[in-house]
């Protein structure tokens, strides 16, 4: 990162590059820059259409990242996606040919198409950042990130995500449908360009992430903030209508995404706001309610706002 380029401009200018595609959704990109900026994969569940391929592209052109995108579908082998040796007869050996692994940013589309033994073949490269194939095991080039979609498991040809899988998620969110006017202002946009593919300004370098996670990483977290996060977490655990509550992974997952928050709005603190801000997003897939309440149309997100509302936030001087 160059020396005369403040940190705060640069996540300003990239997320500004990405609304010159993405209209109307300010939140859900400032939540995947938070993903981005803690290290932490993204799980996006809707219906298709809303623009999420759009989104990860548009972050990758304006990061200047390596981008690769996997359809998974129900036939998808683990060594399509992690790669495989090859032998070449000329050298009298095996040559290991990367898979789409080996990226910066991947995008893991439709990812609950694909049969259980494909999504866990993405484990390891998701919580260790390495790859092992034929007992050799490669090392990731960071940052390494996989921001996966899937479609809403009432969906015909779905296959749930094992929990092992979930937790290895950072955030799950949801694009949600256009408002009336920024569907109109897509429209507007896509005729302007007069074309379906786009490209932005690189505003921003590898090493230029690289240096914004570092400073994330920097950012201060007292112990009272920690306290808060830890009975907010614990509340999951302890809830009469949750069978399962977050694990510590939940925890540490909390406050990584509230210093990226922190972070992304102009301080080097965590205040109660920043996890507030990102509670639900980071916990929602974490907890599994019970068969009954499941049944009777309770929803994850309202259990999370009452805990949000039960737990006392600290007050920071």
């Amino acid at each position: 990162m160059s020396n005369d380029r403040n940190p705060y401009e640069i996540i300003n200018d990239i997320i500004t590059q990405v609304k010159k595609v993405i209209v109307g959704k300010d939140e859900v990109l400032k939540l995947i820059m938070t993903g981005i900026l803690a290290k932490g994969n993204i799980l996006f569940e809707d219906v298709p259409g809303l623009g999420k391929t759009m989104m990860v592209r548009a972050f990758s052109q304006a990061m200047g990242l390596d981008f690769k995108r996997i359809q998974f579908t129900p036939d998808l082998l683990p060594a399509d996606i992690t790669g495989i040796s090859i032998f070449n007869i000329k050298e009298q050996e095996f040559v290991f040919k990367p898979g789409p692994l080996f990226t910066n940013l991947l995008l893991a589309d439709e990812i609950n198409r694909a049969t259980p033994k494909t999504q866990s073949a993405l484990l390891e490269a998701m919580q260790e950042k390495t790859v092992t194939v034929d007992g050799v095991t490669r090392t990731l080039t960071e940052p390494f990130l996989v921001l996966a979609t899937q479609n809403p498991l009432e969906y015909e040809g779905t296959f749930a995500l094992p929990e092992a899988q979930l937790d290895r998620f950072l955030l799950k969110l949801e694009v949600g449908y256009p408002s009336h006017e920024s569907e109109i202002q897509i429209l507007r946009n896509r005729i302007q360009r007069q074309r379906e593919e786009f490209n932005l300004d690189k505003v921003a370098s590898l090493n230029d992430v690289l240096h914004l996670q570092e400073l994330v990483e920097k950012v201060v977290v007292d112990d009272v903030i920690l306290t808060y996060i830890v009975n907010l977490v614990k509340e999951t655990r302890e809830h009469n209508q949750i069978a399962v509550g977050a694990s510590p992974r939940g925890s540490l997952g909390l406050v990584q995404a509230s210093k990226a928050w922190a972070f992304i709005h102009g301080r080097d603190f965590v205040n109660p706001q920043d996890v507030q801000d990102v509670f639900i997003s980071t916990i929602k897939h974490r907890i599994i309610l019970r068969s009954g309440d499941l049944l009777s149309g309770v929803t994850v997100e309202t259990l999370l706002g009452e805990i949000l509302r039960k737990v006392t936030a600290p007050r920071i001087e």
